[in-house]
């Protein structure tokens, strides 16, 4: 490696997640270690692409002291993406010679390692990257299934809120729509469903790769709402994961939010600021009411607060590791060439490794690989198990067909055609 060994740059990109304080303290502390310093870059790679250094500034021992137990990130976050221009990314490369940073630990998600592979990979052997992997959607191909710090805080701040709306649900007897972040992958949906026990969960992976219709959702909603109250029950509370909206033609999706559909500087649909919650509650009692059933429902979004929630003690724990796992992994000699400029840090077994960047890409698109359901997992299919939902003998056993079809208001023959699809 050529330049200057002489700092770490530190940097957060993407969403935030718990844990992150935890890792930039347990990074300053290695780096120190090591008689290095450390920049802290705030705002991701924004300041850099450009040109500024206002932001950017050494982190001190005091600056770290007893961080890791908060929320949030002291060093800020963007989605800001060098890669889209080449100015920028070339302003990106010349920053952190011009701060002497030889090293950059980049803590993040997909597009994060993305882009700071590409810093890595141009910057002609002057930078090496320490990829931390941050994500609550949990979707980064981890080996062995290890989770992505942030995931289960995330999962266990949004179990607790879950089950507080499970409780309203059964004190008004309405039931509730909740939509939880996860773009590409359903994990934090399903981890949250099945540890509240909510009466049905849905995720993307269920779903075709072809656009669907809003009509496609609503009926296993509308289904599992029907079979639910067959048992008695006019409460429940059903856990959507927002990416099922991009599985929705994008037309339709367009004219049911009232707005045009924003991307960021990814290209990612701005999910947040679609109201994918109200657009399926909205949807579900227009069926119902087609009928003649006044149905009444609430729908709630939960990801924002779960993002900046004080770190579980396993996500200290972990993060703890990775930051060190960090700059140990910096420091080292490369031990293949395909880690000479960098590589994503991740723990298996209890120890520390790190993955090749090109080794995180789909080779047919050139971007990071998602990690997605297995819904031929066992995992999976316990969770499908316990939840309320239509299945194939619902439609099959003529006598319990007549009951959901008489609580639908339908005939047996109507409800069979409408359902189908659903089971």
């Amino acid at each position: 490696m050529n330049g200057k060994r002489k700092r770490i740059g530190i940097l957060v990109g993407g969403g935030p997640a718990p844990g992150i304080n935890s890792a930039i303290s347990a990074c300053v502390l290695e780096a120190a270690n090591n008689g290095m310093e450390v920049m802290g870059i705030w705002d991701g790679f924004s300041q850099l692409m450009q040109g500024r250094k206002d932001r950017i500034r050494l982190l001190t021992m005091s600056d770290i002291a007893m961080i890791h137990a908060e929320g949030g990130s002291i060093l800020r976050t963007s989605r800001a993406n060098p890669t889209t221009n080449p100015d920028n990314l070339a302003t990106t490369i010349r920053m952190l010679r011009e701060l002497e940073v030889a090293y950059l630990v980049s803590i993040g998600g997909d597009d994060t390692a993305l882009s700071a592979s590409e810093v890595a990979r141009n910057s002609g052997g002057n930078v090496r990257v320490a990829h931390i992997p941050k994500t609550i959607d949990n979707d980064l191909p981890l080996p062995g299934g290890v989770p992505t710090f942030g995931y289960e805080t995330a999962r266990h701040v949004g179990t607790q809120l879950v089950l507080n709306l499970m409780e309203d649900s059964r004190t008004t007897n309405r039931w509730f729509v909740v939509v939880v972040m996860g773009r590409k992958a359903g994990h934090l949906a399903l981890g949250i469903g099945k540890a509240a026990g909510a009466a049905l969960t849905l995720i993307p992976e269920e779903l075709s790769d072809e656009p669907i219709g809003i009509d496609d959702l609503v009926k296993v909603i509308e289904g599992a709402m029907i079979k639910r109250k067959l048992s008695g029950r006019d409460d429940g509370v059903a856990v959507i994961a927002e990416g099922v909206a991009e599985r929705l033609d994008p037309e339709e999706l367009t004219k049911l939010a009232g707005v045009d559909i924003a991307r960021d500087p990814h290209g990612h649909i701005r999910l947040g600021e679609i109201p994918v919650a109200a657009i399926i509650r909205r949807e579900v009692q227009k069926k119902f009411a087609a009928t003649g059933v006044q149905l009444g429902m609430v729908d709630v979004t939960v990801g924002y607060e779960l993002r900046c929630a004080p770190p579980t003690p396993f996500d200290i724990d972990y993060t703890r590791t990775l930051g060190y796992g960090a700059i140990q992994f910096l420091l080292s000699e490369p031990i293949n060439e395909k880690l000479i400029h960098g590589g994503l840090v991740y723990m298996e077994d209890g120890n520390l490794s790190a993955m090749p960047f090109e080794d995180m890409r789909d080779a047919a698109t050139g971007k990071t690989r998602i990690r997605v359901v297995d819904t031929a997992s066992q995992y999976y299919k316990v969770a499908r198990e316990y939840m309320t939902r239509l299945e194939s003998d619902d439609l099959g056993n003529s006598e319990k067909l007549s009951k959901l079809a008489e609580i639908s208001q339908r005939t047996p023959d109507e409800f069979r055609n409408r359902f189908a699809s659903a089971v």
